[in-house]
């Protein structure tokens, strides 16, 4: 079992209302970077679907220098009209976040909570992770 220590949260880059899906971006992963599958370990759909992506025992390749040690979760959305960031996670996927967030950090009781600005020179998540989500963190 790999030791968990960081929950990184990141977003699909796409304009907000595009529906993305989980399968979508595993193809972009699979075939544009000639991934073995999608780096992510979950993808929140604007529907508030939660998407399966690698399994939590696979590391994954979502965040280069921390993939080892953590779990990818990634919202789809985060960019305005004009294609700036922008925080487009709200209602029913907002609340689908919260609660796949809740049970991660539940299951991994000494992990963090990140987004991938943190760890690279992004604007993904397009939001402050710890703002967001601090009724969240213990």
């Amino acid at each position: 079992m790999r030791k968990i220590n960081k929950i990184i949260v990141h977003c699909s880059a796409t304009i907000e209302g595009a529906n993305i899906n989980t399968d979508t971006i595993r193809r972009w992963h699979v075939d544009g970077n000639k991934w073995k599958d999608i780096g992510y370990h979950y993808v929140v759909e604007l529907d508030g679907k939660i998407g399966i992506g690698r399994e939590e025992s696979v590391t994954g390749a979502h965040s280069k220098g921390q993939n080892r040690g953590s779990i990818g979760v990634c919202y789809v959305g985060g960019l305005d009209g004009d294609k700036k960031p922008k925080d487009t996670l709200r209602g029913v996927q907002l609340g689908s976040m919260e609660q796949l967030l809740m049970e991660l950090l539940t299951r991994y009781p000494d992990a963090t909570l990140h987004g991938h600005n943190e760890f690279a020179n992004k604007a993904c998540p397009s939001f402050d992770v710890q703002e967001k989500f601090k009724h969240l963190i213990p």
